[in-house]
């Protein structure tokens, strides 16, 4: 083998045997023998495009659930001696089925005489087409208005909206298939068009965005922009990666039970989940009409208000509030805390809120803090899924008979549950929803509840497992309230938290009174300034 790697000789033969232990460790996705090759310890680093791991335990875990790279030859091989037992390996490997890589690995000997890769990069053969992101994209794939106050910025578009000439394809190959050209655009993608943005492609979505995880059985799990190895958070995983890695910088998303503010908080956005029936909907695919709402992500608050402010602006100003009959365009500085919350949320979240709370309290711009209950958040969630299961088995069901097996089998399963409701049972559901909703709005009446978006940081990518799903269950214990409110709620990249892959972000939440949704933006960008002070004006 070495007399066919170029470069292969000038390597000394123990630190070669451990380079082609490694290399056939990781064509067999053999962790066992992966995890010894790299060296244990906090310092160990490995990075790719997707972002950088720091520590023995994190690579771990990120290996655990990346799956086993494609088979690949090692073609050539740069060695560079640093210091007595230390040394730099570059090597160029070619996939048996087209493209090439580079690995650098930083190999030094340990105690015991074994050669181990303390620092390694990974740079992936090239991809035109990141497939987990998006299901077309272009240069524009859309151009729109030359001039305007969203002029230069990219959109990336979930699958779910109606654009002129391409069918909408709700996250399922067969779906898409089945669908025909659309021969106008949804009025949220036009108004975006109108204010000078351009769409840069139509990204994926969780199947009929009946999931907050972000995978996709038909098409792979979208990467998480800012915690590699992590779930990318859904139902709109496709627009918060495009985001998040930089490809985009506004995703046009829905939000049902948290389909905005869950990608967001794992991937450390900004994200809008719009007051209900705000904007309109016409064009987009429904899950379920009673809470869907549309919502966009930024990397930023600065663009995320310019799009409120453009897309919002009804009457002409800058605020939103006389469509609804309220007065003033900011929130009062007041924040309440919702106690249920906080017992529900993961240890390292609930420690790293309340420190954000000390922060603020002590800050040269105290807002006014207090505690308060807002109830058993199952009593939220319980007939939420009621209604939202017979709500969405209305809208899909017919498809799905003439179409058995076309969906994954955690949305299938999730359907198959949505189609035992009862017309008795939906009734009772919306008629416990009716006190929730008015107990929400006179909360928000004079205050903002402010409260983590989710439990904790973005589990680790796996596909399915009891795990995810509890982590599922808690998180939709807490998104629900505002949707039964059909309050806005803005999800901010406030806290970091450790995970099992490293320092990870968790949104902080603000929810407010019925058509607030600029002023709240507002109020979100000044908690952010208090906390980051180059968090722009």
């Amino acid at each position: 083998m070495t007399d066919e790697i170029v470069g292969a000789d000038a390597v000394p033969s123990d630190l070669f045997t451990a380079f082609e232990d490694y290399e056939r460790a990781i064509l067999a996705n053999d962790l066992d023998t992966l995890d010894a090759m790299f060296a244990p310890g906090p310092d160990t680093m490995r990075g790719d495009a997707a972002g950088l791991l720091i520590g023995h335990d994190a690579i771990s875990a990120f290996r655990g659930v990346r799956g086993g790279v494609a088979a690949r030859e090692i073609e050539r091989i740069e060695y560079r001696p640093l210091a007595a037992g230390a040394a730099l390996l570059v090597s160029v490997s070619r996939y048996l089925d087209g493209g090439t890589g580079l690995q650098t690995q930083l190999w030094q000997r340990g105690t015991d005489g074994a050669w181990r890769i303390t620092a390694a990069h990974v740079t992936p053969r090239a991809q035109a087409l990141d497939r987990a992101i998006w299901r077309t994209v272009g240069d524009p794939l859309w151009q729109g208005a030359w001039e305007g106050p969203l002029a230069g910025l990219t959109v990336a578009v979930k699958d779910l909206f109606a654009i002129k000439g391409y069918r909408i394809g709700a996250g399922n190959p067969k779906f898409l298939d089945w669908a025909r050209p659309e021969t106008t655009s949804a009025a949220a993608v036009s108004d975006l068009l109108l204010g000078g943005a351009s769409l840069r492609g139509i990204a994926r979505t969780d199947e009929f965005a009946y999931s907050i995880a972000g995978d996709n059985v038909h098409y792979g799990t979208p990467p998480n922009g800012a915690l590699p190895g992590a779930l990318p958070g859904g139902s709109s995983s496709g627009p918060a990666s495009a985001v998040a890695t930089g490809q985009a910088e506004i995703g046009l998303a829905t939000d049902t039970a948290g389909s905005v503010r869950v990608p967001a908080s794992y991937q450390g956005l900004w994200g809008l989940r719009t007051t209900h029936g705000l904007v309109p909907r016409q064009g987009m695919l429904p899950l379920a009409q009673s809470f869907d709402t549309i919502g966009w992500l930024t990397r930023g608050g600065e663009t995320l208000q310019a799009v409120v402010d453009w897309c919002l602006s009804f009457d002409g100003s800058d605020s939103t509030e006389s469509v609804y009959g309220a007065s003033g365009s900011d929130l009062p500085w007041r924040f309440l805390i919702p106690q249920e919350v906080l017992d529900a949320v993961e240890p390292e979240t609930r420690d790293a809120f309340d420190a954000l709370l000390v922060r603020l309290a002590a800050s040269d711009d105290p807002p006014s803090l207090a505690r308060v209950s807002i109830g058993d958040l199952d009593e939220f969630l319980e007939p939420f899924r009621v209604v939202q299961g017979a709500e969405a088995w209305r809208n899909n069901g017919e498809w799905l008979r003439d179409h058995p097996g076309a969906v994954g089998p955690a949305v299938a399963e999730r359907f198959r549950i949505a189609s035992a409701v009862t017309a008795e049972q939906e009734a009772s559901a919306r008629s416990e929803l009716e006190p929730l909703r008015e107990r929400m709005q006179h909360l928000v009446a004079g205050a903002t509840l402010l409260l983590p978006t989710v439990p904790g940081p973005a589990p680790m990518r796996t596909h399915g497992g009891e795990r995810v799903d509890a982590v599922r269950q808690a998180t939709l214990r807490m998104t629900t309230p505002a949707a039964v409110g059909g309050l806005p709620a803005l999800s901010v990249p406030l806290l970091t938290v450790e995970s099992q892959l490293g320092p990870a972000p968790v949104g902080v939440c603000l929810i407010g009174r019925s058509g607030a949704d600029i002023s709240l933006v507002r109020a979100g960008r000044r908690l952010a300034r208090l906390v980051d002070p180059r968090e722009a004006p």
